[in-house]
């Protein structure tokens, strides 16, 4: 596998305007997730931007960006956007998108994403941990997989839901939102429409399974921190801060 990692970044948070480049020990959280995203060994790194502060603080940093339009409506037509114009020739057979909003995230996390395509059925590939608190296994805003175990750590995917699900004893799961395409599922993806359930639950990647293609849940030890609010960027500064003491 040849992969790229893409890191989509806009500025048009509510909740924490300016996110990307928002000051986590005096270099911006873009900046941050891409060196987790290099640490991770996987080959180049391209941050996918419209918004030329992003871009230059993104190249200051020591990393590339790649300018995309405006008017995407998801991070995965960007991502798709920027993988036509870095990649013409078709040399990147994979592509990871990494959220730009996930600075403290583990290199291995990302690692873990490829691991369902050693089933060359696997057109898309995500990852998911165990819930263990009670509150989220009812929080609309957090992410339920259902799916089929394929072994201790992985899981296909049957449905995506807000909803508890599924019922009765056993595990639920968190699902995280870092995806990894195979190349032709990407180009696949974002030609299809947005999908009935897709709507109704709000949740993109099940225009995928709708269609009918294959996406694989590797499991991991730990959620990452996602950067939404002002007390999730406290929290990400003091991680950051305590690592860089360590």
């Amino acid at each position: 596998m040849t992969p790229l990692i893409l890191i989509p970044a806009r500025m048009r948070a509510t909740r924490l305007p300016g996110k990307p480049l928002a000051d986590i020990c005096g270099r911006p959280m873009i900046v941050h997730v891409a060196e987790r995203a290099r640490e991770s060994g996987l080959g180049r790194v391209v941050v996918a931007t419209d918004t030329p502060e992003v871009a230059s603080a993104v190249e200051a940093g020591g990393f590339e960006a790649v300018m995309t339009r405006a008017d995407h409506e998801s991070g995965s037509d960007r991502i798709f956007e920027a993988l036509t114009k870095l990649d013409p020739d078709g040399g990147f057979d994979i592509v990871i998108n990494v959220q730009g909003d996930l600075p403290t995230i583990d290199p291995d996390t990302i690692r873990s994403a490829l691991q369902p395509f050693d089933d060359p059925q696997v057109d898309i590939a995500t990852l998911g941990v165990e819930i263990t608190r009670d509150d989220e296994k009812t929080n609309p805003n957090v992410v339920k997989i259902v799916g089929s175990p394929r072994s201790e750590t992985r899981l296909r995917a049957l449905y995506f839901t807000r909803a508890t699900a599924p019922w009765g004893e056993g595990p639920l799961y968190h699902h995280i939102g870092l995806y990894a395409y195979r190349r032709a599922a990407l180009t696949r993806f974002v030609e299809l429409k947005p999908s009935p359930l897709e709507k109704r639950e709000r949740l993109e990647q099940l225009r995928a399974l709708e269609a009918g293609m294959r996406i694989d849940v590797e499991i991991v030890r730990s959620l990452p921190l996602g950067v939404d609010t002002p007390e999730d960027l406290e929290r990400a500064r003091a991680i950051i801060s305590n690592q860089s003491k360590a």
